[in-house]
């Protein structure tokens, strides 16, 4: 049975942590980057006109 389900969802892997860590590291800064452009700006205020009711964290 557990054979059948890894062939119906085949993009269901498992990845170390520290694979996932280092990822979001790498990650973070470029959000962030991204954020504070000009792009990145008009896109929030966007996405904020758009969904005015999602509370920022």
């Amino acid at each position: 049975m557990a054979s059948q389900e890894k062939r119906l969802n085949p993009y269901e892997i498992e990845l170390p942590q520290s694979i996932i860590d280092s990822f979001a590291r790498f990650l973070v800064p470029e959000i962030q980057k991204f954020y504070t452009s000009e792009q990145g700006q008009k896109e929030l205020e966007e996405w904020k006109k758009k969904y005015p009711n999602q509370n920022e964290e």
